[in-house]
């Protein structure tokens, strides 16, 4: 990751979380932020992730971003880019409903959300994503998608249409006596769609695997994605028309099924992302959690070296508690990797000790009753 690194030099927040009002000013490229559960780390992070295009790093709902008595929220936040400094803003219209977002760039409403990829981009991790394996494949589904997402903005708009095609197919069938024609034409629409979305999982998980082969996240161990999906395999053995013929085909025929299970039980909404040690190949679902760990991290670190490659800068790494379930040597090695990478990351503990080997690199900042305040530093190692 040779790329210059976009840099977070301002943060605003109004109304957001747990922060009534709050200016932060970084000023280092490695930002260590520490207070005890429920202080707002984690909301900070959260915050900055809201600046890029998505969903931010919980996924929440709009209206449960606002402070508590509040119907009104807003993010802002000031970047140094390749092209120079950038306003980034984002929060329910003054006045509007609380459900609603927009977003401003420097003042004004850009085109789209996707419009702030040029200018903007981040990956995260989280301590949700330690559960990635031991729970169900929507959740790693959906992190896969964001990986996608991040280097290609049309796809949440092929999720989106396959996912409302397939709840509208869901509820002329439970209706019953839906029009055939009608349904087929869903069922085209989703077979479109799935094909698409399937690929495009398909090409981020070849391309990650090869930026993670040649040593983008060394340290940590080489992780193998993969898509564990029929509608893959059918792409994996001829073009994607047929594949889309085969799935809607299939559709057809599964409808008196689905109907009574009220889900389809075909498409781009049952794949898995299957996640391996390269060298071993041992499931991560088999791996002990500092091992799943210590693989989603590497997946974090190439993923952002795909993104620096793709976007001509470093992105911003937001990695909440990312020591917890790591060992020394591990942890060693993350803020090793940290401070050779030329991004900024802004990482979150309990326990500021545990990043006393960042000090003389990072800043510390220590959050506590809805303020940030500059954390004195022990000397270095």
């Amino acid at each position: 990751m040779s790329a210059p690194a976009l840099r977070l030099t301002r943060l605003t927040l109004s109304h957001f979380r747990n922060y009534p009002t709050l200016t932060w000013r970084p000023g280092a490229r490695i930002l260590v932020l520490s207070g005890a559960n429920g202080s707002g780390k984690t909301n900070l992070l959260e915050a900055v992730s809201l600046l890029v295009p998505g969903r931010g790093l919980r996924g929440a709902r709009i209206a449960d971003l606002a402070a508590h008595g509040s119907a009104e929220w807003a993010v802002a936040g000031r970047f140094a880019t390749p092209g120079g400094e950038i306003d980034i803003g984002t929060g329910t219209p003054p006045g509007g409903p609380p459900d609603r977002r927009v977003f401003r760039l420097d003042g004004a409403a850009p085109r789209s959300q996707a419009a702030l990829s040029a200018h903007v981009a981040a990956v995260w991790l989280t301590p949700q994503m330690d559960r990635l394996f031991q729970e169900g494949a929507a959740g790693r589904r959906r992190f896969l998608d964001r990986l996608v997402f991040a280097l290609e903005p049309g796809h949440a708009g092929e999720v989106a249409a396959h996912d409302t095609a397939m709840a509208s197919r869901n509820r002329l069938l439970g209706g019953g006596g839906a029009d055939a024609a009608w349904l087929a034409g869903l069922e085209d629409a989703m077979a479109r769609h799935g094909v698409a979305v399937t690929a495009a999982r398909l090409a981020l998980a070849r391309r990650l695997n090869a930026a993670l082969a040649t040593g983008a996240a060394a340290p940590f161990p080489v992780a193998l994605l993969g898509l564990r999906c029929p509608i893959a395999e059918r792409l994996g053995a001829g073009p994607a028309l047929d594949a889309e013929e085969w799935l809607r085909r299939s559709l057809a025929a599964g409808r008196t099924r689905d109907a009574a299970a009220g889900s389809a039980a075909t498409g781009a909404h049952r794949a898995d992302m299957t996640l391996a040690d390269a060298a071993s190949l041992q499931p991560a679902g088999q791996a002990s959690t500092g091992q799943q760990k210590a693989l989603l991290i590497g997946v974090v670190l190439g993923h952002a070296a795909l993104l620096a490659e793709a976007r001509g800068f470093a992105p911003l790494l937001l990695l909440d508690e990312p020591a917890v379930h790591l060992d020394a040597a591990r942890r060693a090695a993350l803020f090793a990797a940290l401070a050779r990478l030329p991004a900024q990351a802004l990482l979150t503990g309990t326990d500021a000790e545990v990043f006393q080997p960042l000090a003389g690199r990072a800043e510390f900042w220590q959050v506590a009753d809805n303020t940030l305040a500059r954390a004195a530093e022990a000397a270095p190692e």
